[in-house]
C-alpha cells in the first residue's frame, strides 16, 4: 500500500467502516515525533502497530514495512505523537445529563446568578425548589456566597438552594420547608454545621449539610436511551482532546449501568476505571455489606475497557465552599461566611469505622480513596493507612488521596513511605488560586498543590478535573481539557493574579505529559498495558497539531488534537466534527 499522510488515513476512514478493517493489520506510522514516555522519556520517528498493540518502534518498526507485503503506511507528516491522555477523576453520567432539563449559562458574578434564578422562577411554578448546583464563590467576582436576602428578592415564592459542593446558602422560604429556625439543632451523628447570625437567626448558609426541603424539583429527566446517547456524546468530546481513559471517582449503581450498556453494545470509546461509592453511615454492618457487595461485583475482575478498581467516600468537605478540613484554622472570612476563629473545616466521615473501611477494602485488593481536600483531611487519611498498613501492608492496593490540595511536606514524605498515590486537579489552582491566596496567605499558599514537591518524592501523582457539570472541555464544571491543565501545572497562572503563584511548585513540560499519562496509568493500575509507547502495550495513541514540548508555553493551552486512536483503531478524528 502506498505511504498516505495523517489526513489521507483518516479521512479514508470515515468512509471505510472500521468493521471490515482486518483485526491484525499491520500499520506503519513514520515521519513523526513519537514521545513514548517511557522512563527515559525517548522520542523517536516511528511506530508499528499489528491489532491492538504496539509491536516495533524506531527503526525496528520502518525495518517491518519492507518485511510485509500487507502494511498500511502513515506519513505524521513530522507531527506529534503522544500515548492517549488519561483524567483520574470525572463525574461522566451527571455531567453529560445536567442540562437536559434546559441549558445553564456560564456565571460569573452575583448578578448573573440572581438573573438566572429569577428566570428560573418564572419557569416554574411557585413553590416548587430551585436548586442551583456548583456556581464555586471562589469563581464569582464578588468572591461571596449570595445572601439569603438576595435570594429572597428574585424569588420569593419558591425555595432556594444555592448549593456548591457539600455547602449551600436557602432562602427563607427554603429554610422554613426544611424546618430550619433560631431554635434549630443539626441532628445526632451529623457533622454538618447551620451559620446563625449574632441574633441568633439562621443566615441561610450551611457547611457539609444538606437539609431535607419539603418541596419538589421539577426538571425533565433522561430516560436510559437517552442518557446513553449523552454519556456517548461526552466520551466522544473526551476523545476529541485526547481522553482514552477515564476514572468515575464516586461511580454509583446507576452510572456504572449505563457504563456496561456502552461496554456490551461495542460503544464504549474511552477505557473506564470506577471508585464505587458506598454507605459511610453510623452502623458498621450496613457499611460493611455495603463493601462486601462491591468485593463480589463481577466488574472487579480484569477488564481492558471497563473496571472497578477500588472504592469512594467522602472525608471532609469543600475548599472551595469553606469546608474543607484544615490543620489550622481557615480564619474569620467574609467569603466564606466564617465567624468562628478556631473553625477548621468539617470532618463528613467519622472516624470511628475509617480503619475498618479501609482494611477491608484493601484487603481485597481494591483502591481505597477518599476525598480528602484539606490538610488536615489529608493527614487524618493518611494516619489510617498506616495504622492499617502495620498489621497489613497497603502498598499493592494503592492507597489513594482525592483532591489532595493543601497537603505539608510532612505528609508529602508520609505519602511516599505508605507508596499512596494522589489524583488532584490542576484547574482549581488557575480558576480558584486568587481567592484562596485571599483567604490563607502567601506562605500557606506554598502548600497548595505542591506538584512539584510530590514530583520529587516520587509519589504518583495524576491529573484529573472532577468535571461534574456540561459538556465541553472549556465550558464545562469543572473543565476537562487537559492542554489547559497541563499549562497550568508548568505555568502556575492564577485568573486575577499578575504573576505566577509559587512558581516553584511547577513541573517542566516532560512531568505534566506524565501527569496525564503514565502516572494516571499507575494511579489506575495501568501501566503495564497502557500510559506509554512501548512495545507490547496497547496502541492508545494521539496526534497533535504542535510540538507541545518546544512551542511557546502560552500555545500549550490551546493544543488541538487531530486524531484519536484505541486499541489500534482510530475512535476519534478533526475531520468528524466538520
Amino acid at each position: 500500500m502506498p505511504t498516505r499522510t495523517f489526513f489521507q488515513f483518516t479521512a479514508a476512514l470515515l468512509i471505510t467502516s472500521l468493521v471490515t478493517l482486518h483485526a491484525e493489520s499491520l500499520t506503519i506510522f513514520t515521519n513523526g515525533k513519537i514521545v513514548m514516555v517511557d522512563e527515559a522519556f525517548t522520542i523517536t520517528d516511528a511506530m508499528a502497530v499489528e491489532g491492538e498493540r504496539i509491536v516495533a518502534l524506531g527503526d525496528k518498526a520502518k525495518a517491518l514495512a519492507t518485511e510485509h507485503e500487507e502494511v498500511k503506511r502513515v506519513d505524521l507528516g513530522g507531527r506529534m505523537v503522544l500515548p492517549g491522555l488519561m483524567d483520574s477523576h470525572s463525574h461522566p453520567v451527571g455531567a453529560a445529563t445536567m442540562e437536559f432539563d434546559h441549558p445553564v449559562p456560564d456565571i460569573e458574578d452575583i448578578p448573573q446568578l440572581l438573573d438566572y434564578i429569577a428566570s428560573r422562577a418564572k419557569a416554574l411554578p411557585e413553590g416548587s425548589l430551585i436548586g442551583i448546583a456548583q456556581v464555586f464563590i471562589t469563581r464569582l467576582k464578588e468572591q461571596r456566597y449570595p445572601t439569603r436576602e438576595e435570594l429572597d428578592r428574585v424569588a420569593p415564592k419558591h425555595p432556594v438552594q444555592f448549593s456548591t459542593g457539600p455547602d449551600s446558602m436557602l432562602n427563607s422560604l427554603a429554610l422554613k420547608l426544611a424546618g430550619i429556625d433560631r431554635n434549630f439543632k443539626v441532628p445526632a451523628g451529623s457533622t454538618g454545621i447551620v451559620v446563625f447570625d449574632e441574633k441568633g437567626e439562621p443566615t441561610g448558609l450551611m457547611h457539609a449539610f444538606s437539609p431535607k426541603i419539603d418541596a419538589k424539583a421539577l426538571s425533565k429527566k433522561p430516560d436510559a436511551t437517552q442518557t446513553r446517547d449523552l454519556v456517548k456524546k461526552l466520551f466522544s468530546d473526551y476523545n476529541s482532546v485526547g481522553f482514552t481513559t477515564i476514572a468515575d471517582r464516586g461511580a454509583s449503581r446507576g452510572n456504572i449501568e449505563v457504563y456496561q450498556s456502552l461496554r456490551d453494545t461495542h460503544t464504549l470509546t474511552v477505557r473506564l476505571r470506577l471508585s464505587h461509592t458506598f454507605s459511610t453511615g453510623s452502623l458498621w454492618r450496613t457499611t460493611e455489606q455495603a463493601i462486601d457487595e462491591i468485593i463480589k461485583h463481577p466488574l472487579t475482575k480484569p477488564d481492558p475497557m471497563l473496571q472497578i478498581i477500588g472504592t469512594k467516600i467522602w472525608l471532609d468537605g469543600g475548599m472551595l465552599t469553606g469546608s474543607a478540613l484544615m490543620q489550622e484554622p481557615w480564619g474569620v472570612s467574609r467569603i466564606y461566611g466564617i465567624t468562628d476563629k478556631d473553625y477548621r473545616g468539617v470532618q463528613r466521615t467519622p472516624s470511628q469505622h475509617l480503619a475498618k473501611m479501609v482494611r477491608k477494602v484493601a484487603s481485597a485488593g481494591l483502591q481505597f480513596t477518599a476525598h480528602s481536600v484539606g490538610d488536615g483531611a489529608v493527614k487524618l487519611l493518611l494516619d489510617t493507612y498506616d495504622e492499617v498498613n502495620k498489621d497489613t501492608s497497603i502498598r499493592e492496593s494503592r492507597p489513594c488521596i482525592t483532591h489532595c490540595n493543601f497537603m505539608t511536606p510532612e505528609s508529602i514524605a508520609h505519602a511516599a513511605r505508605l507508596g499512596a498515590v494522589i489524583d488532584m486537579q490542576p484547574i482549581w489552582f488557575h480558576l480558584d488560586g486568587a481567592t484562596l491566596l485571599k483567604q490563607f496567605g502567601n506562605e500557606r499558599m506554598s502548600r497548595f498543590q505542591p506538584l512539584r514537591a510530590l514530583f520529587d518524592a516520587k509519589v504518583a501523582v495524576g491529573g484529573g478535573s472532577d468535571h461534574m457539570q456540561k459538556i465541553g472541555s472549556l465550558r464545562s464544571i469543572n473543565p476537562y481539557n487537559p492542554w489547559l491543565g497541563m499549562w497550568i501545572a508548568v505555568s502556575r497562572e492564577c485568573r486575577y493574579l499578575d504573576e505566577p503563584l509559587h512558581l516553584e511548585g511547577g513541573l517542566t513540560r516532560e512531568e505534566a505529559i506524565r501527569l496525564y499519562t503514565i502516572n494516571n496509568a499507575k494511579v489506575l493500575f495501568l501501566e503495564k498495558e497502557l500510559g506509554s509507547l512501548e512495545v507490547g502495550k496497547r496502541a492508545d495513541f494521539i496526534i497533535l497539531d504542535r510540538d507541545v514540548l518546544t512551542c511557546p508555553l502560552d500555545d500549550l493551552k490551546t493544543t488541538q488534537v487531530y486524531g484519536t486512536w484505541l486499541d489500534g483503531k482510530p475512535i476519534w478524528a478533526a475531520e468528524t466534527s466538520k
